[in-house]
């Protein structure tokens, strides 16, 4: 069966490697948007799953190709969720510039930075739960009446102080019990394992294979 190209709706080149990994098994050829000249879609909703539809699907009909989107983010219990589905952009949208990958380096700074001044009241370890949330959404055109939805939920505790240099965004902030070390501490293969991306992968990979027949 020869491959299927799907767009990823995103322009993060780890978030494209994680899930290149995370969908190796199946006949599928994942590509960024970006590299289709493919715009950022609006992402105006209050929910993962609403965003992530948006993304899909705003993917899909600009490149006429099937697409999946991932919405996702951390929540933490002590602040109702926050940052919820603006993760990405919680301490503010930086001034980007031509290397993308800096800027994104430079925008997680203020996002953890913001979130540990946020968190400063709150220091018993019941005070400190949060969990990774990770909604993927897979469609066969624009139109499609039938999107694929999965969900992945990753549980932790936050710590006060950044630990380790691999991942991305708030990683190195959520500590894994049952890891003994933070999300950014954990090889890469490791995190393709046990991560809430990881999670809803899973149960994409099964959908994809049962609806779409790959």
């Amino acid at each position: 069966m020869p491959a299927l190209r799907v767009v990823l709706a995103s322009n993060n080149a780890k978030k494209l490697q994680e899930l290149q990994a995370l969908f190796g098994t199946l006949p599928l050829e994942l590509v960024a948007q970006s590299s289709l000249g493919v715009a950022e879609a609006e992402e105006p909703h209050l929910t993962f799953l609403e965003n992530a539809l948006a993304k899909a699907r705003h993917a899909a009909a600009s490149t006429g190709e099937a697409s999946i989107a991932d919405d996702s983010g951390l929540c933490v219990y002590a602040l109702g969720g926050a940052p919820g589905v603006v993760s990405a952009h919680y301490g503010g949208v930086v001034e980007p510039d031509a290397d993308r990958e800096a800027t994104r380096r430079r925008q997680d700074a203020v996002n953890n930075q913001l979130l540990l001044q946020r968190m400063a009241g709150h220091a018993q370890p019941e005070q400190r739960r949060a969990r990774f949330v990770s909604t993927l959404v897979a469609v066969r055109a624009a139109d499609d009446p039938e999107p694929l939805v999965a969900f992945g939920r990753w549980e932790g505790l936050l710590l006060s102080e950044l630990r380790g240099t691999q991942g991305f965004g708030y990683d190195p902030l959520l500590y894994i019990p049952q890891a003994a070390c933070t999300v950014a501490e954990l090889a890469p293969e490791q995190k393709n394992r046990m991560s809430h991306r990881a999670l809803a992968a899973e149960q994409m990979l099964r959908l994809m294979q049962q609806a779409w027949g790959l």
